[in-house]
């Protein structure tokens, strides 16, 4: 929720929400961190996306951890302080550059609502790789092989069988 929020944008907006995302999402998409985000948020969102829940920090840590940097906020050399100012800054500038659409598009598909989702045989969640060696987002081109097709196809075979 701190990427969605500091973002302005809702995760996999573009895209149906079904059964070969929660196959990506196992096998580690992430959300793209937005670029501007200050770093000690940036590791805290993605300790929240980590794939075992025992290595996710618990509500009580999350209040102590926001709670300290709030506190920190009162010394005027904090780093959470200075990276939340240069947050501030770049934000600004990139809201008066940018002419930024109010009227985002929303696949027809991505659904977010509550509602089950039953999917049998998922892959044991894991990691992304990406959140594991950088902090910064990039955009890049998706292309799915044959063998990716392929087996999110099988996938969802499986699933209605």
């Amino acid at each position: 929720m701190i990427n969605e929020y500091i973002s302005e944008e809702t995760p996999y907006n573009n895209i149906p929400h079904n059964h070969a995302l929660a196959i990506k999402i196992c096998k580690g998409l992430r959300p793209n961190i937005f670029e501007y985000t200050p770093k000690l948020l940036a590791e805290l969102i993605i300790e929240c996306w980590d794939a075992k829940a025992e290595n996710r920090p618990t509500a009580k840590e999350l209040y102590q951890t926001l709670n300290k940097w709030c506190n920190s906020f009162r010394f005027k050399d904090s780093d959470i302080k200075s990276q939340v100012n240069e947050y501030d800054d770049k934000i600004k500038l990139n809201r008066r550059s940018e002419k930024r659409s109010n009227n985002i598009q929303t696949h027809p598909q991505a659904i977010y609502t509550s509602r089950l989702l039953n999917f049998k045989n998922l892959p044991e969640p894991v990691n992304s790789d990406i959140t594991k060696t950088t902090l910064h987002s990039e955009c890049f081109d998706c292309q799915l092989d044959e063998l990716d097709l392929e087996e999110i196809n099988q996938n969802e075979e499986n699933n209605t069988e």
